[in-house]
């Protein structure tokens, strides 16, 4: 017999990332995307949230500091998501990393979300994106959602 789903109101509340270096993470989450840091937990780590939630992301070194990120086709974080409120906002991210010269590995519109895809200074992947509201996603005929993976106009984005 199978379970019953999960409760809806269950929500991811944070990621914490092994990194090589703190002061170059930081560089990255808190000078170029704006994060502000809550905790410093000694030398090795580092929290880090938006809107003063204890913590969204943290960072340490514990196992890692000085190392090198997994090498491809090994197991491991694919990316993580960081959700912003409005298109406007997803846009202002986007004019902070043109302005720190940091690459993008990809831009999509899915239908329901529009996302920014890029790598941190530890090569973890990192998707920004912002979610239309729930009653603009694209349907199937049954109701059901019908995501899709289109270029995204990051010039639209910016005009924001």
């Amino acid at each position: 017999m199978a379970q019953p789903a999960i409760d809806p109101g269950v929500r991811i509340g944070h990621v914490h990332l092994k990194v090589a270096d703190i002061e170059r993470s930081l560089a990255f989450y808190r000078d170029v995307l704006g994060f502000e840091v809550t905790q410093r937990y000694g030398p090795d780590a580092v929290f880090v949230s938006a809107g003063g939630y204890h913590h969204h992301i943290g960072l340490n070194t514990w196992e890692s500091k000085g190392g090198a990120p997994p090498p491809p086709g090994a197991t491991g974080l694919f990316h993580i998501a960081i959700l912003y409120p409005t298109r406007a906002a997803l846009a202002d991210a986007l004019r902070r990393l043109r302005a720190a010269a940091i690459a993008l590995d990809g831009a999509s519109d899915h239908g329901v979300s529009e996302a920014l895809y890029l790598r941190d200074p530890d090569g973890n992947g990192v998707e920004l994106y912002w979610d239309r509201p729930k009653e603009d996603w694209p349907r199937d005929a049954d109701g059901s959602v019908a995501m899709y993976t289109r270029p995204l106009n990051l010039e639209a984005l910016l005009r924001a």
